[in-house]
């Protein structure tokens, strides 16, 4: 591995209003001397783009050297123009359109966004040559494996939603692009991540929608499910770290690797609903436990989550650790300022 230092480094960020996006640039801002950060993000209305315009105003009032474009990274114009004026030195390709459920009912805007948009990063990085290329898979690439924990050297070729098809199919661009043109790449397959100013299409956040209007909530596969909940702080410390060191050489040659970034610590669903409650509940938010209607499993929906970060762990010393509770009750603190209750 070759270390990289971020100080005075031009770091592009695609996917810079988005929930991962933006919290690492403000990581980045905070944390390196003299670092640039270069976001890119179309701003869709896949959810409520008042949250993206919040989050970018985080970023523009946080001190740092911060610059954003709003443009698609499937525009190949306009990627090939942002690199050509900015240079960047590490691209973190964090834009995606995101969700296994809306990728069973709107499949033209995964292929638009998760693999024609990332070929166009991968052709921009090939021929204005980065230091690193850091990118965002998924858990969902496991699809229905049955071993637990899930490793990185799993088989992983029965994804079970177009989404999860698209990030396994961006593991294979990349290790190609790796392989053929020298790119120094690692792929990080995340797992549920959640927190503060996160998506209103995670679980969390629509459950709390819904209990704050005294609705009934959703639980699919009657609660017996169970994920491997993420903090966003913790996500974030991973990606930082492993943006500092590019990947040894495979035994074909290609500086290409994969990490899972996940608390190592599935829950289940009934926990995490009880435990989103109490975390209301304590900010009065809510003033009691909502009706819960338990359905069957959705399609593209998996049983459960759990990663292996043993590599994460002997490469980085680091892994996963915030406690559901601590970080629920830090989405709830938001939740509560943010929406005025």
């Amino acid at each position: 591995m070759a270390d990289i230092s971020l100080e005075n480094k031009t770091v592009l960020v695609t996917g810079a209003a988005g929930f991962i996006g933006s919290f690492l640039s403000k990581r980045l801002m905070e944390t390196y001397k003299g670092i640039t950060v270069i976001g890119i993000d179309s701003i869709t209305d896949y959810y409520d783009t008042s949250l993206k315009d919040e989050r970018l105003s985080m970023l523009n009032s946080c001190g740092g050297k911060f610059t954003f474009i709003k443009g698609d990274i499937a525009d190949k114009e306009t990627l090939v123009s942002l690199f050509e004026k900015y240079n960047p030195d590490i691209v973190v390709n964090l834009a995606a359109q995101a969700g296994v459920r809306y990728s069973i009912d709107n499949p033209d805007a995964y292929i638009k966004s998760n693999m024609i948009g990332f070929y166009n990063i991968l052709e921009c990085c090939r021929h204005h040559p980065v230091e690193h290329l850091v990118f965002a898979s998924s858990s969902s690439v496991y699809g229905t494996n049955k071993k637990v924990p899930y490793s990185t050297d799993d088989k992983v070729d029965n994804p079970v939603s177009l989404y999860a098809a698209t990030k396994k199919s961006n593991e294979l661009f990349a290790h190609a692009y790796c392989k053929l043109y020298g790119i120094a790449a690692t792929g990080l397959r995340f797992f549920t991540v959640y927190g503060p100013m996160g998506r209103p299409d995670m679980a969390y956040f629509k459950f709390t929608n819904k209990l704050v209007k005294g609705e009934p909530i959703q639980i699919y596969n009657n609660g017996d499910m169970y994920r491997d909940f993420t903090y966003i702080d913790d996500i974030v410390t991973g990606i930082t770290a492993i943006m500092q060191k590019t990947p040894e050489k495979t035994e074909d040659g290609a500086a290409y690797k994969i990490y899972n970034i996940g608390n190592n610590k599935p829950e289940s669903l009934m926990y995490f609903v009880e435990t989103l409650e109490k975390c209301l509940m304590n900010e009065g938010i809510i003033s009691a436990p909502g009706k819960k209607e338990l359905l069957p499993m959705q399609p593209g929906d998996v049983y459960q989550t759990f990663a292996d970060v043993s590599d994460l762990q002997r490469d980085f010393g680091f892994k996963p650790s915030t406690a559901l509770e601590t970080g629920l009750s830090s989405f709830a603190r938001w939740y509560k300022t943010y929406y005025k209750k």
